[in-house]
């Protein structure tokens, strides 16, 4: 049996597939294509129901659980690793953000929510992808940004300054940990099959983590090129965890209360029935 599966080239992404994609585990006799892809590329495709089994945003999630359905294993949250709103002057932090352009990382992206939560009447926002929002605030194109992955490490390295970590701000407001990003897998797979892979991939999570936490794999740094083999170990510090392992209830209850932020924010009503892989028949 073969599934596509796709996954962003961030070091947690490769750090936690590794050992699935590489058959460092057993598969047991089910394989992978493996698309490394963008996570806002990840998310265009789950509208479209592109891949079998993807790393999402959460911020995605309330669109797509007509087609998919949330795995335990593989997906990043966690505490102090949200999204940071930067600008390009440190007197800015005391700008009202309602009347200036702001960067996100894609629209239907867990960054476009938290900062939707903090800045819940902001509406001139510019959507661009994450590598991007740097430079368009250096360039004056937009008046600040908000920055994920490595970029959290680098910015002030190009004389960028923090507005707000939205990350606290979320963690402050719900007491939860904030819900980055998840692995789908599509409704029209056996449910067999998707737990099989769900265990599959906390299996490659804890080789990953028995194996490899402290020593950087070619896998990882093949697809990091450009980040210095000190970014990549932060990478993964702060985005690979026990929620990584297993959701958990606490893990659920903090992507639950994501989509509620989403509901508000599109002034609808979603309800997360059906959800979680475990609620499956």
């Amino acid at each position: 049996m073969k599934y596509t599966l796709g996954f962003s080239p961030c070091p947690n992404d490769t750090f936690i597939f590794d050992a699935l994609a590489n058959k460092k585990i057993d598969t047991q006799g089910i394989d992978f294509d493996i698309v490394l892809e963008d996570v806002q590329t990840l998310n265009q495709w789950a509208l479209q129901e592109k891949l079998d089994f993807s790393k999402i945003s959460y911020g995605v999630l309330p669109l797509i659980t007509h087609n998919y359905v949330l795995l335990n294993s593989g997906g990043a949250l966690g505490k102090g690793v949200g999204p940071l709103l930067i600008t390009k002057s440190i007197n800015n932090a005391q700008w009202i953000i309602d009347n200036k352009t702001v960067a996100i990382p894609g629209e239907n992206t867990t960054a476009h929510l938290l900062f939707s939560l903090a800045y819940p009447t902001a509406k001139n926002k510019k959507f661009l992808l994450f590598n991007q929002i740097e430079n368009a605030v250096l360039n004056g194109e937009v008046d600040c940004g908000v920055i994920i992955h490595e970029n959290r490490f680098t910015y002030q390295n190009k004389g960028l300054h923090k507005i707000i970590d939205l990350g606290e701000y979320w963690e402050q407001t719900t007491q939860l940990p904030i819900p980055l990003g998840g692995i789908v897998a599509h409704k029209k797979i056996n449910n067999t099959i998707s737990k099989q892979v769900d265990a599959l991939i906390k299996q490659s999570v804890e080789y990953a983590f028995a194996n490899h936490y402290q020593q950087l794999t070619n896998y990882v740094k093949q697809h990091s090129q450009e980040m210095s083999e000190v970014v990549m170990q932060q990478h993964i510090n702060l985005y690979v965890n026990k929620y990584s392992i297993n959701l958990d209830k606490e893990g659920e209850k903090a992507v639950l209360k994501l989509i509620d932020v989403f509901n508000k924010t599109n002034s609808i009503t979603n309800t997360a029935h059906n959800c979680f892989l475990h609620n499956q028949n």
